[in-house]
């Protein structure tokens, strides 16, 4: 496992984002564990998750100039990772983020930031992706500004869990719009760290590896 994904499991149990125990899902399954964002609230926060994300897009090659942070939650994400990339990289990248509603004075328009134009590279930052509702909403939006290439999405985590169907919203993602979803961890890296305790919830791993073998792809 790359070290900054070891950095990013510690860093999520350290602030309690990475929780074990039984939760009930908003799906209604009954999980061993959960991620639990919204606990990155700090500035000190932001500023590594930037660095994690930041990694991941290195890691991955991904050729896109600009990032899409759907509102609300992926906006801060692309605001710390483009500063990340500057700052850590060198890769100065534009940012944009979408308006609930469209604005019809001032600069008008549904997207705030970087103008997206015909057959600009893009790449969405968001939190997780459990049924793919939020990139379901963002794609009109951002076809209906421009003709852009969404070649991929950044998320923190993949459960790497089934969604309604026997595929998960990771690979639903890239059969319906072709984008490459890549995460900074997922639930292998997850166990993984706790097999070989640099995080803790080993007396959880029973009932993660049976709720993997029952709901995971």
């Amino acid at each position: 496992m790359l070290e900054y994904k070891k950095n990013f499991l510690k860093f999520m149990v350290e602030n309690d984002a990475l929780i074990f125990g039984e939760v009930t899902l908003k799906s209604g399954r009954i999980a061993p564990y959960f991620i639990n964002s919204g606990r990155f609230r700090m500035g000190r926060h932001l500023s590594k998750l930037g660095e994690y994300y930041a990694s991941c897009f290195i890691e991955h090659h991904i050729p896109s100039k600009t990032l899409i942070g759907p509102a609300y939650k992926g906006i801060p994400l692309a605001v710390a990772t483009a500063s990340a990339l500057f700052d850590n990289h060198g890769i100065d990248v534009g940012i944009c983020f979408d308006r609930k509603e469209a604005k019809d004075h001032g600069e008008g328009g549904l997207f705030v930031g970087m103008p997206l134009e015909d057959g600009d590279d893009v790449c969405i930052i968001e939190d997780v992706m459990t049924s793919g509702k939020a990139l379901r909403e963002i794609m009109p939006k951002i076809k209906q500004e421009a003709d852009v290439k969404v070649s991929s999405m950044i998320i923190s985590v993949d459960r790497k869990e089934r969604g309604l169907g026997e595929k998960s919203a990771v690979q639903e993602a890239y059969d319906e719009f072709g984008v490459r979803v890549f995460s900074i961890v997922t639930i292998d890296d997850i166990l993984e760290g706790i097999e070989e305790g640099f995080i803790p919830g080993k007396q959880f791993l029973p009932k993660m590896r049976a709720y993997r073998e029952e709901y995971g792809v």
